[in-house]
């Protein structure tokens, strides 16, 4: 069976936590330094923004990774302005599904209205800067040394994709 792409459900959120949770304990990609409550993902599915989406890509009933926009900002002149984030286990990688879950986040995003796209990325990670560049984002710029995660201080890089026009 071919991994589709749908909305996240509830029963799909123990298989994104542990996706998640992995990452929370062994990588950089998340300055998270204990994995959130249940609720945190029960809040993507309820989230009543319009450009807010949480999507799965799986295979059959085994969810392969996630994917989900949400605030960038909590004041009302960013509303057109959401963060993405993206996560794959990690038996996923290098079969193009994390393009394939972000470019359909991306359109459903722009068909919500959402003007721009961002992304924080954890340095050094060029698996994920070559996705963002492949799907048409623009790197914009490092912050130094702001999290600090396996002792040891991370730098961040903000990329950017704009997705309507005026």
């Amino acid at each position: 069976m071919d991994p589709v792409i749908r909305p996240a459900t509830e029963a799909d959120l123990d298989a994104v936590a542990a996706i998640y949770a992995r990452e929370v304990r062994e990588g950089i990609a998340t300055f998270d330094l204990v994995p959130p409550p249940r609720a945190k993902w029960e809040g993507l599915l309820a989230s009543p923004h319009p450009g807010d989406h949480f999507l799965v890509t799986a295979d059959g009933t085994d969810v392969l990774g996630f994917a989900y926009s949400s605030e960038f900002r909590p004041k009302g002149a960013y509303d057109g302005t959401r963060e993405v984030t993206i996560y794959l286990d990690p038996s996923a990688g290098g079969r193009g599904l994390g393009r394939f879950l972000y470019d359909e986040l991306l359109v459903r995003m722009a068909a919500s209205g959402v003007r721009t796209a961002l992304a924080c990325i954890s340095l050094p990670n060029d698996a994920s800067e070559g996705l963002h560049r492949a799907c048409g984002f623009e790197r914009q710029g490092v912050l130094r040394e702001v999290g600090r995660k396996f002792d040891r201080w991370i730098d961040v890089v903000w990329w950017q994709r704009m997705l309507t026009a005026d």
